[in-house]
């Protein structure tokens, strides 16, 4: 069972990206202020829940916290201020739609840039720890998989209904057939380097 918060604070934000490790779409971040009774024993990390639940979670979330905002960069920024800052810059965007201010903000990872003079922590695994931020990473995730899926209508070669733009084989295999699309991020490595070995 996750707990609830980190704090004693009655208005602790998680928050949690999604999209970092992919080749081609936004980053996605959450921001979630859970209410102090919430509880909810299925509610985990993104990554241990399976799509059908993470989609009745998004409803109960959104329906039950005291107050959630998304933030969604597309690739032309994650080019212009490299995937880690992008990350940041979308959590807060995140905490600027919470309409109920943050008192503090706990993040899952291990790095964040401060958010105006909100003291915050950061936790390593913390959306398997927290259920602020599990809360956080569920809606990362569901509202990505989501712009994922519509981009995958426009551009159909690259699997990103399945991989959601990660970088499996089906979608570099698209890449090599098609190229990259307005979606992909330039600034990543689209295909390995081939190194041609001379004996």
């Amino acid at each position: 069972m996750l707990e609830l918060k980190h704090t004693d604070s009655d208005f602790e934000a998680g928050c949690d990206e999604a999209g970092r490790g992919c080749l081609a779409g936004p980053v996605v971040a959450a921001a979630v202020i859970l209410p102090n009774d919430y509880t909810n024993k299925i509610l985990n990390d993104s990554k241990q829940v399976s799509e059908k639940k993470r989609d009745l979670l998004r409803i109960e979330i959104e329906k039950e916290a005291i107050s959630f905002g998304v933030g969604i960069l597309d690739n032309k920024v994650i080019d212009k201020e490299n995937i880690l800052r992008a990350s940041f810059l979308a959590m807060h965007a995140a905490l600027d739609q919470l309409k109920t201010k943050a008192e503090f903000i706990l993040v899952d990872g291990n790095r964040f840039i401060p958010y105006h003079e909100i003291p915050h922590k950061c936790m390593v695994k913390g959306d398997a720890r927290f259920l602020n931020i599990a809360a956080a990473s569920i809606l990362a995730k569901t509202y990505r998989d989501e712009i994922m899926f519509k981009l995958h209508e426009e551009f159909p070669h690259y699997g990103w209904s399945k991989n959601k733009g990660y970088p499996t084989k089906l979608h570099r295999d698209g890449i090599r057939k098609h190229g990259p699309t307005k979606y992909h991020r330039m600034s990543f490595t689209l295909l390995p380097k081939q190194i041609d070995l001379i004996f």
